[in-house]
């Protein structure tokens, strides 16, 4: 006899079908079993359904607040001050901005996989700042301006960072063109990743000396 909780129970398995995500397929089960189960009868997710349907909004954006905390700490560390890490922390909504409208082209949904995507996002997007940051911080410790800093650091790096994100952007390409089984886990989130990578890689590169040198001369006032 199956059980599941110590109940009596009987295993359904199943799959999405084709242009639906899997919250949809999940609200879908949840509507149908309130409407056709006799009394007596439940159901309970299990796996990684279970999982998905545990994590709620707010968990979510508690996971992105806690990303967005780690970096500013880390970069705060880093850099030996409060406000140039917000330099980094303002070139992550670019992509993420790109992520959504792509997903939105693609007829991708805002699923569990679709948020991975993005989590892993804020370290990608963030790298490209942190390279410009600190190429910038160390040509002003060597006695350059703040604006001419900002210029050679973005100079520096132009090369590096178009080459490993035009790279890494088309490494996620087959995942975009997935098929078979568990191809939607992975349109989704090599939509998520393509399109957010594409569209920081060409804004952030143009706003974060912008954000530098802004930031930075408040700081030098301050002082």
């Amino acid at each position: 006899i199956d059980r599941f909780n110590m109940y009596t129970s009987m295993s359904v398995n199943g799959s999405v079908a084709a242009g639906y995500s899997s919250g949809e397929a999940i609200q879908a089960i949840r509507e149908v079993a309130a409407e056709t189960l006799p009394q007596g009868y439940g159901y309970e997710f299990s796996g990684m359904t279970r999982e998905e349907a545990n994590t709620g909004t707010s968990t979510t954006a508690l996971i992105f607040v806690l990303c967005f905390v780690f970096v500013y700490l880390l970069l705060s560390a880093q850099y030996e001050s409060y406000i140039l890490p917000l330099v980094v922390l303002l070139s992550v909504p670019s992509g993420l901005m790109g992520s959504f409208i792509f997903a939105q082209i693609m007829g991708v949904e805002n699923n569990i996989y679709m948020q991975i995507a993005l989590i892993m996002l804020i370290g990608l997007l963030a790298k490209n700042a942190i390279l410009i940051v600190e190429f910038a911080v160390d040509r002003r410790r060597q006695g350059m301006s703040i604006l001419w800093s900002a210029i050679a650091g973005s100079a520096a790096r132009l090369r590096p960072i178009l080459m490993t994100s035009l790279a890494f952007v088309l490494g996620v390409v087959p995942l975009i063109l997935a098929t078979g089984a568990g191809a939607a886990a992975r349109h989704s989130m090599g939509t998520g990743v393509f399109g957010g990578m594409l569209a920081a890689t060409f804004i952030s590169t143009i706003f974060v000396p912008v954000f530098f040198t802004w930031f930075a001369s408040r700081t030098k006032r301050k002082r």
